[in-house]
């Protein structure tokens, strides 16, 4: 009998051999060792030993994992969604900004797991979160139309300011018209500065030059630091002597500039920040009831402003180079605009204490559930065209 032939008898019988009583187990040794000429204690082993196939595991390559995922996945999830579902590298920096919030709003983290949120890379929070991400891709409207000043009277900016000092703001405005932009509708005054990329927004009601004025007025109330430059696009509601008076001619004048036609690259400091902080949350539907701008304005002097330049990290852009056909860029640590005006050293000392001092009293969490209530309140507003 050929060895195959002895395995698939030992196949056959060895079940059987197993679950049989004393007895009928002797009588099926016997006819096994009859059947292929085994000596009896050998065919004993073959028996109590034999395994059936199974396919081999194969083991992971690489090191073991030092996190739990079951441990880890549900506060960093709700982290995640919580600042608005921010990159992997953003969200590292925003980690130990929200985690004092988080121990707040859903009780104190163990230990290890507090010091394994805090050590974990960005590559490793991507493999966690995959399962839960989701992508937006929408596409806007534009509303630009040309100044009706002379646009010699307000020159280009030529890489003229001194971009590390606090104060030099890019201005632009956002339009809530919808699908058409025939008629009046509200529309968001939206500005970056861009040496700490704080924010502030503002609504009015229509591009008419007062309202425009008047927020621009209330934003710069609300910085914290002096206001030194606007540099806007060619919109009529920026490019206007009542704006270009406001600004000029003050004991203390500020710098008025505007970008190039048709070169949104010109702005586009504000041109990112017009997606992230007012089309990611208030999206392209219309919003043509006076009744919506005072709504708006209330979620953006309070907690709207808070949440963005005290718990939502960015990066800034620290050199771009040229290599073969190529374009390699360097990019800062992520922080947020309140970070940057604390290390700035051209904002002083005592401005600095106000803002350290609002911090220390704010829940990123209490904020986002406010937002989300006002921000029920002004889309109830909403008519679709």
């Amino acid at each position: 009998m050929s060895p195959r032939s002895k395995r698939e008898v030992l196949e056959a019988i060895v079940v059987r051999y197993r679950k049989a009583a004393r007895a009928v187990k002797t009588a099926i040794l016997s006819e096994f060792c009859e059947t292929c000429g085994y000596h009896r204690k050998h065919a004993v082993r073959l028996l109590a030993t034999f395994r059936r196939f199974n396919k081999p595991v194969v083991r992971k390559r690489g090191r073991a994992p030092i996190y739990r995922p079951e441990e880890l996945l549900l506060p960093l999830k709700r982290i995640w969604k919580y600042a608005y579902m921010p990159c992997s590298k953003r969200l590292k920096a925003v980690i130990p900004i929200w985690l004092p919030g988080y121990a707040k709003r859903h009780g104190s983290l163990p230990l290890p797991v507090v010091k394994a949120l805090l050590r974990i890379s960005p590559a490793t929070m991507d493999r966690m979160l995959r399962p839960v991400r989701a992508s937006h891709r929408l596409h806007g409207r534009a509303t630009t139309k040309p100044g009706t000043l002379l646009k010699k009277h307000i020159p280009v900016k030529v890489d003229q300011w001194d971009e590390k000092r606090p104060g030099f703001l890019e201005v632009d405005s956002v339009s809530h018209c919808g699908s058409s932009t025939e008629g009046v509708y509200a529309s968001t005054i939206d500005c970056v500065d861009i040496a700490t990329t704080w924010t502030e927004q503002r609504a009015v009601w229509g591009k008419g030059y007062q309202p425009v004025i008047e927020q621009i007025g209330d934003i710069e109330k609300s910085l914290p630091f002096p206001l030194l430059g606007v540099d806007s696009d060619n919109g009529g509601e920026f490019l206007n002597y009542h704006l270009l008076r406001h600004l000029t001619e003050r004991e203390r004048p500020i710098q008025f500039t505007r970008s190039r036609e048709y070169k949104k690259d010109d702005n586009a400091h504000v041109e990112q920040k017009n997606w992230t902080h007012v089309r990611q949350w208030l999206g392209y539907d219309r919003l043509d009831d006076p009744g919506v701008v005072p709504l708006m304005n209330d979620l953006y002097r309070t907690e709207w402003r808070l949440f963005h330049n005290f718990f939502c990290p960015s990066v800034k852009l620290l050199s771009k180079t040229r290599v073969a056909s190529k374009t390699a860029k360097r990019y800062d640590k992520p922080k947020t605009p309140y970070q940057r005006v604390m290390e700035s050293p051209f904002v002083l000392k005592e401005s600095k204490q106000k803002p350290t001092a609002v911090f220390e009293s704010l829940n990123p969490f209490d904020l986002r559930d406010a937002m989300e209530e006002k921000l029920k309140r002004i889309f109830s507003t909403t008519t679709t065209t």
